[in-house]
C-alpha cells in the first residue's frame, strides 16, 4: 500500500490535516494508495514557496525560461512507457490512451516553447511628437489549476505548460482519484531545470478548492470539471476578484447526413463514443441521423460494432477500453442507463452484465439506446461512460436545432460529403468547436480549446493564444523623450 504526498517546494511532503482519500485500482477494485487530503496550511505553504520564487521566475528571459520546456518535453517523452503504465494503473484507460493523453499535453508543451514569440507587446514609433507608444505582457503572479480524473496528464499540462512558460508559479490541484502522475510531472519539470516552487502539486478534496478560490495570493484559476462546480468555482473566483476560466460538462452530437459513408461513421463512433470508457468530455454522445431510412441503417450498423467491442485490462493492446474509474462512478452511468430504459428510450445493446473473468474491477459494457428524445433527462444530462444514444432527425435544420438548443455547447461533428452543408453547418450550430467528419475536434494546440452555453465560464479559453493572455497582464506605456528645453509644450496627439 502506497502513501502518496504533495509536492511543495521542490520537496514531497506529507499533509497536515490527517485526512487521506483511497486510489483505486480500476481494474481490481482494490485501493492501491492513500492520498492526502490538503488543509489550508498546506496550501498557504505552498502559495508562500511560489510567491518567494516568483520574482526570479518572472525576470528570466522568455528564453531561458522556454529552455526548461523544451528541457521538460524531453524528460516526458523519455519516460512516457512508465508514465502512461503509472496513468493506466489509477485511471483505468487502456495504455495506448494513456499515451495519447500524454501526447497531448505534450503539444501544448511545444506551443509553450514558442512564448517568447507570443508573449511579445506591440510598438508605435511617434504617435506623437516625440511619443512613443509600446505594450508588453507580464506574468500575474501565483496561479492554480484545478484538474479533473480523466485526464490526469494532458489537462494539467495544457494548464501549467503556458502559464509557467509565461513567468507565472503554478499550484495544481489534481483528482484525487489519480495523482501520481501530476506528482511525476512536478518531479520532471524541478529536473528540467525549474526553480522548486515554480510547479507544485497539492492534492486534496472541496476543502483546498475553497481554500484556492479565497486566497488573496492567487491571482487566477483555471478549472476543468463538471458544470455544476465549474460555475461555483466560476462565482467564488471571480467573487474574490481572481482571473478564473471554468470549463464544464458536454453532451456532444455527431450529425450524419444522408450523403455520409456509414461505415466510416460507425468506425469512428466506436472511438469517439466508447474509447476511454466514455470518460472524456469530448466523447460523441449523441448520434443524429436525418431520415428515418439512415438511422434504421445506421443502428445496424452500430449493432454488432458494440457488441463486439473488447472491454479489457489497461495493458491489454487489443482492448477498446478498460474499466471505469471507480465503483461510485460505473454505478452512476448505470443508474442512467436503468432510466433510459425506464423514459422510453429503446436499449439496443445492454452492457450492464458484462464480466471480466478473473477481476472485479469496475468494468462495464457498451450501451447503446434508441429513439432518444430531448424530453429524457438521460438526453438533457452528461452519462460520461461507455453509452451512445441515438436521437433521430426529420432534416437538417432539425437535426442543427438538437446542438444548438443543448444546455451544453462543448464539441460537436456532421458527416457528410456535400460542402454547403458542411458550411452552413459550422457557421449555425450553437457550439463551441466542430468537427466536419472528424469525431473528436479537440483543437490543436496553437488553437484554444473552449465550449459555450454551460461547458464554460469566463471569457478566456484554454491553451493556445487565449492561454498566453489569459496567464498575463497587458501593460500599456506611452513615453516621450523632450529634445530640450525649447520643447515644452505637450499635447497628447488625439488631443490636437
Amino acid at each position: 500500500m502506497r502513501t502518496l504526498t504533495h509536492f511543495i517546494g521542490g520537496e514531497h511532503v506529507g499533509g497536515k490535516s490527517g485526512r487521506f482519500g483511497d486510489v483505486f485500482d480500476p481494474a481490481t477494485g482494490e485501493v492501491q494508495a492513500h492520498v492526502p487530503l490538503a488543509s489550508r496550511n498546506d496550501l498557504r505553504q505552498a502559495v508562500a514557496a511560489a510567491a518567494k520564487i516568483f520574482p526570479q521566475w518572472a525576470g528570466l528571459n522568455p528564453q531561458r525560461r522556454a529552455r526548461v520546456m523544451f528541457n521538460f518535453k524531453s524528460l516526458v517523452e523519455k519516460n512516457m512507457d512508465a508514465l502512461a503504465h503509472l496513468l493506466s494503473s489509477e485511471h483505468g484507460k487502456v495504455v495506448a490512451d494513456s499515451k495519447g493523453d500524454i501526447q497531448r499535453g505534450l503539444e501544448v508543451i511545444e506551443f509553450a516553447c514558442g512564448i517568447p514569440h507570443l508573449a511579445k507587446g506591440e510598438f508605435t514609433e511617434g504617435a506623437g511628437p516625440g511619443i512613443d507608444v509600446y505594450s508588453m505582457r507580464q506574468p500575474l503572479g501565483v496561479v492554480a489549476g484545478i484538474t479533473p480524473f480523466n485526464f490526469p496528464a494532458m489537462i494539467p499540462m495544457w494548464m501549467f505548460g503556458v502559464a509557467i512558460a509565461c513567468g507565472n508559479c503554478f499550484i495544481l490541484k489534481p483528482s484525487e482519484k489519480d495523482p501520481s502522475v501530476p506528482l511525476r510531472l512536478a518531479e520532471l519539470m524541478m529536473e528540467a531545470g525549474a526553480p522548486a516552487g515554480v510547479l507544485q502539486v497539492v492534492n486534496g478534496d472541496k476543502e483546498i478548492v475553497d481554500a484556492i478560490l479565497d486566497d488573496p495570493d492567487i491571482q487566477a484559476v483555471s478549472f476543468v470539471g463538471s458544470s455544476t462546480i465549474a460555475e461555483y468555482v466560476y462565482a467564488r473566483g471571480t467573487g474574490h476578484g481572481k482571473r478564473v476560466q471554468a470549463m464544464g460538462g458536454a453532451k456532444n452530437h455527431a450529425i450524419v447526413m444522408p450523403d455520409a459513408d456509414l461505415d466510416q461513421v460507425a468506425n469512428e463512433l466506436m472511438g469517439a463514443g466508447y474509447g476511454s470508457a466514455g470518460e472524456r468530455c469530448m466523447a460523441i454522445s449523441v448520434v443524429v441521423p436525418v431520415t428515418e431510412k439512415l438511422a434504421e441503417a445506421l443502428v445496424g450498423k452500430l449493432k454488432p460494432r458494440v457488441e463486439a467491442l473488447k472491454i479489457g485490462l489497461p495493458t491489454d493492446g487489443d482492448a477498446d477500453y478498460g474499466p471505469l474509474i471507480t465503483a461510485a462512478h460505473r454505478k452512476k452511468v448505470l443508474d442512467y442507463i436503468d432510466l433510459g430504459q425506464k423514459e422510453g428510450a429503446e436499449l439496443v445493446v445492454d452492457g450492464r452484465n458484462f464480466k471480466m473473468q478473473g477481476w472485479n474491477g469496475f468494468f462495464l459494457g457498451g450501451s447503446l439506446f434508441d429513439r432518444v428524445t430531448t424530453s429524457m433527462k438521460t438526453y438533457q444530462e452528461e452519462i460520461f461512460g461507455p453509452v451512445l444514444q441515438i436521437a433521430r432527425a426529420r432534416d437538417f435544420d432539425e437535426a442543427l436545432s438538437l446542438p444548438s438548443r443543448h444546455q451544453y455547447g462543448n464539441g460537436v461533428a456532421i458527416f457528410t460529403r456535400d460542402g454547403d452543408a458542411a458550411r452552413e453547418f459550422a457557421s449555425r450550430v450553437n457550439v463551441g468547436m466542430v468537427g466536419i467528419n472528424v469525431p473528436i475536434p479537440v483543437p490543436l494546440a496553437y488553437y484554444s480549446f473552449g465550449g459555450w452555453k454551460r461547458s464554460a465560464f469566463g471569457d478566456a479559453n484554454q491553451h493556445g493564444t487565449d492561454g498566453v493572455r489569459f496567464y498575463t497582464r497587458l501593460k500599456t506605456v506611452t513615453a516621450r523623450w523632450p529634445k530640450g528645453a525649447r520643447d515644452s509644450s505637450f499635447i497628447m496627439p488625439t488631443m490636437r
